[in-house]
């Protein structure tokens, strides 16, 4: 397990199971340490804030410690700066801050961060728009097992976006999206897209598409 995981998982767990006098308590001692320059801990603190976890919701609070922890190359508090500018939620709206930030973290493989900046080449935000960087970032996305980035890198091999038209390979990565989501509406979606491709393929390129995904593996979760 990676570096960024296990303070992922650190992170996830203490907000996960920080009620009470417990939350409280760990949240005063994650602000000593964020104080001291702990980047994970200014990122929990951010987080806190964001949340309204231990601390009324304050999001100039949020944003200036994500920040903290961002410039020190946390990519889950960079990919939450980016957030922010994106909402505009304890700072100034800014699609272009929104990008450099989500840039940062899907630098590091955070997928989120991948899938958000393929999202803002795809409609313009921040950025020209870019068919072929949409699909790029997607792609990374895609890869670590990112349901919403498999369907829309689907999708771009199915309308031949940023890439050639491949009916076998939109088939297979809209099916491992199928798969893979955990929303019902987002299933519908791709079951209507998959059984659309099937009355367009052949059996030979049906059968290929499957054996794909059968044998697809991602590379690591992020």
């Amino acid at each position: 397990m990676s570096t960024l995981r296990k303070l992922l998982f650190i992170f996830l767990v203490l907000v996960i199971f920080g009620v009470g006098g417990y939350a409280q308590t760990e949240f005063e001692e994650q602000r000593r340490l964020a104080r001291q320059g702990n980047a994970q801990a200014q990122a929990y603190i951010g987080y806190s804030y964001s949340k309204g976890r231990g601390v009324p919701r304050d999001y100039k609070e949020a944003f200036k410690w994500y920040r903290k922890a961002a410039n020190q190359g946390h990519a889950f508090a960079q990919f939450m700066v980016g957030e922010a500018y994106r909402d505009g939620e304890g700072v100034r709206k800014d699609f272009q801050e929104t990008v450099k930030w989500y840039r940062k973290a899907a630098e590091q493989s955070f997928a989120k961060a991948q899938f958000n900046l393929g999202y803002m080449y795809a409609k313009g935000q921040g950025v020209p728009k870019d068919d072929k960087e949409s699909f790029k970032w997607y792609r990374k996305a895609a890869e670590q097992g990112y349901a919403s980035a498999q369907n829309n890198l689907g999708l771009h091999y199915y309308n031949g976006q940023g890439v050639l038209r491949d009916y076998v390979l939109a088939h297979m990565w809209i099916n491992l999206a199928h798969s893979n989501s955990t929303y019902e509406n987002d299933r519908k979606q791709s079951t209507n897209l998959l059984n659309d491709l099937e009355r367009k393929m052949t059996p030979k390129q049906l059968f290929e598409a499957q054996k794909l995904s059968r044998e697809w593996k991602p590379t690591v979760r992020f």
